[in-house]
């Protein structure tokens, strides 16, 4: 009792530590990447990316009641919910830590606890939870919405209440403690599939307990669980569905019945026979039977949230992805479908062609009253001297990546070799290993890329640039060599519980990586992915506590002694996490992921379309749009749905103020599987094509565009749409003073090899609207279209206005002065950019980079149009909301130095050189040292020819002539001529 009564305090104390640790550096709002549509749909309760998380929205949106009515509190507590999951992570490993150390002790019996003992296992705990509550992956995920904190909860949790099944003795007891793992599986599901790669450590603590090991017991054990694994993973999550689905379709299509009549009987049959089974399994005394049915039941209990999925699609909220509101769409939806497959065991090279097409099953779309049948799944055959046994190297369109990174030469055939080396190179070393030790031995920098701190860079004398990077965190590989410690003692001490921590480690590590085959370049880094891997490491960090200790006895003679040593030594780790890692977890005083995004939308006229890219492109507008209810008049069009007919079909309905989207074309011709996937190109010698003429023809299905059987072409490589000169100067939507420049046509160039979905819808929607509706393309997408539409672009604010307005000089932006001055310095918000206790990682200066770049923009139109003054004073706001002291100066803010001395302004443009200039110099020489010619070399060795430039340009010699003797140092070091700086 009174061990319990310490353990359960000390973890509680735990507990609050990392309650407190995360609450004060949680993100106060929307966080970047996938946080935005994660704390919209759980807020509206609508339908995310596939697989969905539906247990995550759920909870969220009861913690989002604790907004009390208001929105701007909405991310806050949804981000809390994270913060708490986050935190009973910690508590359960502690106690498992305390689990796995008293069968490291072999205490068997609670007479074997003493107090010595006892505080022994504390400090295990204690550095042990302590360590990964501190770790640069996991804290990252415990403060925003993301659903990788509560996988996490998940895993802790499951592995330990294994450990807790393993200490009781009661038969009847202990199976309840199976079927709650199992029911918190099936919960799982409903977040993330990551839990289920525990199931073969923990079928590994099963085994032990029951049996005496052999290795072909252990063999045996493991193979079970993957069985296990493939039931709930192909079975139980797609089969279930796809099985029900299969009925729907011969109850509806062959026995003519209502539809949802299959499902309706398979729900009966399934729940009918499993009821009983269990009574049966009961009355004929079967436990192992009745366990098994009981565990299945519950993991359909748990699995049962998908249902919030159809429900919430089939009210067509405003982001209902895939639509998944049938069975069919559901079982798609599941799947993932939408984002292929990727080669596992076997597969083709990168450099492979395919021989031939293979058509697959039938792909079923909910008509009037049947399933009609729309598409069959297709595959392609490759060349089979082009395929090998576990293919890493797949990606067709990443050649030139895997030629750089391979060290290949262009068109090199790579082989089995290359293959291999790719995978322990880069998939294991570079995007597995890399992020391990940026966790337990220290990271360059938070810049994409950076590599971690090995002992020849822990005293390393850095530019100012790096040296204030709070990224950079050096925790002198401490935690890592307490974790080799612990792993060494458990191997000597207690080798049956190392494998169930090792293979912990392995499969939510390396095994992970191999699994998701990863291509060769990413948009983000990955290593949330791997938090598993890096939570039971931190099992044998905790293991070090005792190791230590024991060591430590034989010299004080006292164990308690020893203990107290080893736990204040162990301490170390965690401390220094902690002191390294709060600075750049810290997400208070910042919200410009939201601002940015309030900023797109402020940046439209009322009733605008707006084209956006990728997901920090758009998911922080949705939160805007959905959560805050800032400029629902407005419709976000993501180009990457844009290819797919149940979004366009989407764009075609009323929501909130936003009127539908018109087209020329219907939803038929943009059904998926249809002639206008993807249309290639086919020259047919016709020089242009008028687009109301061919929208026409395409919507008659003209048989002399379908020159593929199941495809049309595009029969030009120039698409012209004509324009109603008067009717669009009587919109008076044309800026004052580009009237001139209004066009009577506008000619599209086709780029690619033909026209996507996303293509073609859009050119319906321009044409179709006849300038009705303002039609924006966000600053990073405008080339996604596979059409230049460069040329007719005008930019207002941090977005570029579609009109049919042409632009004669390529070199130079056409910018709306007026609405641009308006938008950027009255509507836009820049809240916390110019407070030096907020940190900005990359993703936020890459969008403080856009904003700038835009500034630029708009004070050059100025400039252009002869308004000094105002240029002036868009020029000092800009330096004003967006200083260096938060975010370093840019090259665009090299630029901007050669306006500040146009307007007068050459006190604040030389404090402005003298900030960039040391700083550009010092990163230059740091890499061009290592040779390093990245792309930070590259900028900063063109903001020093740019200042260079301006200091001559405005007749300051003596500061010119010190950026010279800097660049002249420089060249030195690459020993290159004048003549060759192009080249870098």
């Amino acid at each position: 009792m009174k061990f319990q009564k310490i353990n359960n305090i000390t973890g509680w104390l735990v507990f609050a530590v990392a309650l407190a640790t995360y609450w004060l550096t949680m993100e106060r709002t929307a966080s970047y990447w996938d946080c935005g549509e994660f704390i919209a749909v759980s807020y509206k309760l609508e339908v995310p990316h596939p697989p969905g998380a539906p247990l995550f929205l759920l909870i969220g949106r009861l913690f989002s009641f604790l907004a009390m009515g208001d929105v701007t509190k909405v991310a806050y507590w949804i981000n809390f919910s994270s913060v708490l999951a986050s935190a009973f992570t910690i508590i359960f490993l502690f106690w498992s830590i305390v689990l796995f150390g008293k069968k490291l002790l072999k205490l068997n019996n609670n007479d074997e606890l003493t107090d010595s003992n006892t505080w022994l296992l504390m400090g295990a705990g204690l550095v042990g939870s302590l360590a990964y509550t501190f770790s640069d992956t996991f804290w990252f995920s415990a403060v925003e919405a993301e659903v990788y904190a509560m996988s996490s909860f998940f895993t802790a949790l499951v592995v330990w209440a294994m450990l807790k099944w393993d200490v009781i003795e009661d038969e009847s007891k202990a199976n309840r403690w199976l079927i709650l793992i199992f029911y918190m599986m099936g919960l799982s599901i409903g977040v993330h599939l990551l839990n289920l790669v525990t199931i073969p450590a923990l079928s590994l603590i099963y085994y032990f307990k029951k049996y005496k090991p052999t290795f072909w017991g252990i063999a045996s054990t493991l193979a079970v669980s993957l069985v296990i694994i493939f039931f709930i993973n192909s079975i139980v999550i797609p089969g279930l569905p796809s099985f029900a689905g299969s009925l729907e379709i011969f109850f509806v299509n062959s026995l003519r019945l209502p539809f949802n009549s299959g499902i309706i009987f398979f729900i009966v049959a399934l729940f009918g026979s499993l009821i009983y089974g269990i009574y049966y399994s009961q009355k004929k005394v079967m436990p192992i039977l009745n366990t098994f049915l009981l565990s299945f039941a519950f993991i359909l209990i748990g699995y049962s949230c998908y249902t919030m999925v159809v429900i919430r699609s089939n009210y067509n909220p405003p982001i209902n992805q895939n639509d998944p509101s049938d069975p069919i769409g559901f079982v798609s939806y599941l799947k993932r479908e939408q984002y292929g497959s990727r080669p596992l065991l076997k597969g083709q090279y990168y450099d492979a062609q395919p021989i031939e097409v293979v058509e697959g099953e039938p792909v079923y779309k909910k008509g009037k009253d049947r399933y009609e049948l729309v598409d069959r799944k297709i595959s392609y055959k490759y060349d089979p001297n082009r395929t090998t046994i576990l293919p890493r190297i797949w990606v067709s369109d990443a050649k030139k990546e895997y030629e750089q990174i391979l060290g290949l030469r262009e068109n090199q055939k790579p082989t089995f070799g290359d293959n291999l080396r790719f995978m322990f190179n880069h998939q294991i070393s570079w995007m597995y290993m890399r992020y391990f030790m940026w966790n337990f031995a220290g990271r360059e920098s938070d810049i994409q890329g950076a590599d971690w701190l090995r002992p020849t860079d822990w005293f390393e004398e850095l530019p100012q640039a790096l040296k204030e990077n709070k990224g950079r965190n050096n925790l002198f590989m401490i935690p890592f060599i307490l974790g080799l410690i612990g792993m060494f003692y458990q191997f000597i001490h207690d080798q049956k519980n190392l494998a169930v921590v090792g293979l912990l480690f392995i499969l939510l590590g390396v095994a992970l990586v191999i699994y998701l085959n990863g291509p060769p370049s990413e948009p983000r880094e990955r290593d949330y992915i791997y938090a598993g891997s890096y939570y039971a490491f931190c099992f044998w960090i905790g293991f070090a506590v005792i190791a230590i200790a024991k060591t430590f006895e034989k010299l004080f003679k006292n164990l308690t002694v020893a203990t107290i040593v080893a736990t204040f030594l162990c301490l170390s780790a965690p401390t220094i996490m902690l002191a390294q890692n709060w600075d750049d977890h810290n997400r208070n005083h910042r919200y410009f992921s939201v601002d940015s995004a309030y900023n797109y939308l402020q940046s439209c006229e009322p009733n605008a379309v707006l084209y956006t890219g990728g997901d920090n492109d758009t998911f922080p507008l949705w939160y805007n749009q959905e959560v805050e209810g800032v400029r629902t008049d407005m419709r976000v069009i993501v180009l990457s749905y844009y290819n797919t007919d149940w979004y366009v079909g989407q764009s075609m309905r009323q929501t909130y103020e936003s009127e539908p989207l018109p087209y020329t074309l219907t939803l038929d011709n943009y059904r998926q599987g249809g002639p206008n996937d993807y249309l290639p190109y086919q020259d047919l010698g016709i020089k242009e094509m008028d687009l109301h003429q061919f929208l026409g023809l395409l919507k008659k299905d003209y048989k002399g565009l379908r020159l593929y059987p199941t495809a049309n072409v595009v029969p030009t490589k120039e698409i012209v749409l004509k324009v109603d000169v008067a009717h669009v100067r009587s919109l008076g939507i044309v800026p004052e003073g580009f009237d001139s420049l209004i066009v009577p046509e506008m000619r599209f160039k086709l780029k690619g090899g033909g026209l996507e979905k996303k293509d073609l819808a859009m050119l319906d929607f321009l044409a179709t609207s006849n300038w009705e509706r303002p039609i924006y393309v966000n600053m990073t997408s405008l080339d996604q279209f596979n059409v230049d539409l460069s040329r007719y672009v005008i930019q207002e604010g941090n977005a570029y206005r579609i009109l049919p307005i042409f632009n004669p000089n390529p070199r130079i932006e056409l910018v709306n002065t007026e609405a641009s001055m308006e938008n950027m310095l009255k509507k836009f918000r820049y809240r916390g950019l110019d407070d030096t206790r907020a940190y900005y990682n990359q993703d936020y200066r890459n969008f403080v980079l856009n904003h700038r770049s835009s500034f630029a923009s708009l004070i050059d139109g100025l400039l252009l149009e002869g308004k000094t003054e105002q240029a002036r004073e868009a020029v000092m706001f800009c330096f004003e909301k967006m200083p260096d002291k938060t975010i370093q100066y840019d090259h665009v803010n090299a630029r901007l130095v050669d306006v500040l001395f146009e307007v007068g302004e050459k006190e604040k443009a030389l404090e402005v050189v003298n900030i960039m200039w040391p700083k550009a110099e010092a990163m230059t020489m740091h890499l061009a040292g290592e040779q390093d010619f990245s792309r930070e070399f590259q900028i900063s060795y063109a903001v020093l020819n740019e200042l260079q430039r301006v200091l001559y340009k405005y007749n300051e010699a003596e500061l010119g002539k010190k950026v010279e003797e800097s660049l002249e140092r420089l060249n030195t070091v690459l020993n290159i001529r004048d003549s060759d700086r192009s080249n870098f």
